[in-house]
């Protein structure tokens, strides 16, 4: 699977801004989450720049949500910290995805497509006001 530690960090610290109501700077949010400081600074960077974050500067500047949580979907907190789409598999995007070019003829591919399509629908019905909530949990269970 394609997401790294990159979506997991920008989920966690999506989660855990979600529920201040103060801007947190990157220090505070990566002792809290037990991360490295540095890169999960380049990761709120990214979220910030993709307008899920609000980026203060300051002596009580951080990072806090630009949006209620209910309009953030997580596939766009992944998309922002990966920097691409989520994909399940290296190929499962489009047919020019494969990276041995030779999609049209693959006997998996279109599996991995059908595989990626509904995980692309799962994910889409996810935000992040949804995340760490019991009831979601035990919906999708």
């Amino acid at each position: 699977m394609l997401f790294t530690r990159a979506s997991e960090y920008a989920l966690l610290a999506s989660i855990y801004l979600r529920d201040k109501t103060e801007p947190k700077d990157v220090g505070q949010i990566a002792e809290e989450l037990d991360i490295s400081k540095s890169f999960l600074a380049k990761i709120l960077q990214c979220l910030a720049r993709d307008g899920i974050l609000n980026s203060t500067k300051g002596a009580n500047g951080g990072f806090c949500l630009a949006k209620d949580a209910n309009e953030i979907k997580i596939t766009s907190i992944i998309k922002s910290a990966e920097k691409h789409d989520a994909s399940v598999f290296l190929c499962s995007g489009d047919l020019k995805d494969c990276p041995r070019g030779i999609a049209q003829s693959c006997d998996v591919w279109h599996l991995f497509a059908s595989l990626q399509a509904v995980v692309d629908n799962f994910l889409d019905t996810i935000t992040l006001a949804n995340l760490g909530n019991k009831e979601n949990k035990e919906n999708n269970a």
